[in-house]
């Protein structure tokens, strides 16, 4: 795989992640709130069970893509940027694992909590804001030619 083609693997799935971050982050965490308590293991237990399968493939592609960007990229890519760009999808990964697993363990085991709630959506801040600035340095990589 060429240099070009393998920054463009790179940009494409950081787009859809950047997508769905956002999504999750201005839709699904604010809205578990409103979700009645009573309905709320089952409504947090099928999102859990719905996002997993989907994202989880998505980040360990991507992990594996940057990984190889990165390594790819050393002698070419401007600034460090293939590192620059791994080192912010293993914030995201670090801020997934350790922050919100957490909190989504918290709220499967206690339902409705919506300290835990407040906490999730606010931290997820963290890998909107790490995936969202990978996007812009790929798109920024890419349109440099």
């Amino acid at each position: 795989m060429t240099l070009r083609l393998l920054l463009l693997a790179n940009l494409g799935l950081a787009a859809v992640l950047t997508g769905l971050i956002w999504t999750v982050q201005l839709v699904h965490y604010p809205g578990l709130a409103l979700v009645g308590k009573a309905e709320f293991a089952r409504y947090h237990a099928a999102h859990t069970a719905r996002m997993g399968p989907l994202v989880g493939p998505l980040m360990v592609a991507e992990l594996a893509l940057a990984l190889w960007l990165a390594g790819a990229g050393r002698l070419v890519l401007p600034h460090g940027a293939g590192w620059w760009s791994l080192a912010l999808v293993l914030g995201a990964w670090a801020v997934t694992f350790f922050i919100s697993v957490p909190f989504h363990n918290r709220l499967a085991a206690g339902g409705y909590d919506y300290i835990a709630i407040d906490g999730l959506t606010r931290t997820n801040w963290l890998r909107t804001g790490a995936w969202t600035l990978r996007l812009g340095l790929l798109l920024w990589l890419a349109a440099r030619g």
